[in-house]
């Protein structure tokens, strides 16, 4: 079976959705393992708040997923990077913005 234009836009995008996630993803560890690197209270202070999120980023999916009813797998693996790359992104521009 030969997919449609819309299947193969939409396939594009969540491919182009994952390639910006890993880049904001690369930054991120990158500023961490600085601040890390630096120690003090800013460094136990991320450490918290890393290991927090990663704690209830994917229940918080898990129930936006649940919730949302039977899907495709290409609109679950769309939701889901949108999900990552929210925060993600955001803890980029905070990263950013302290040094």
């Amino acid at each position: 079976m030969i997919p449609d234009s819309r299947e193969i836009t939409a396939y594009g995008r969540l491919a182009w959705d994952v390639w910006a996630l890993w880049v904001d993803a690369s930054a991120v560890i990158t500023m961490r393992s600085w601040k890390l690197m630096a120690g003090g209270f800013a460094a136990g202070y991320e450490v918290e708040r890393m290991v927090g999120e990663k704690i209830v980023a994917p229940w918080e999916l898990a129930a936006k997923l649940a919730a949302s009813g039977p899907m495709p797998p290409r609109e679950a693996a769309s939701r889901s990077v949108r999900h990552y790359r929210s925060r993600v992104s955001a803890n980029r521009r905070r990263l950013s913005r302290t040094g």
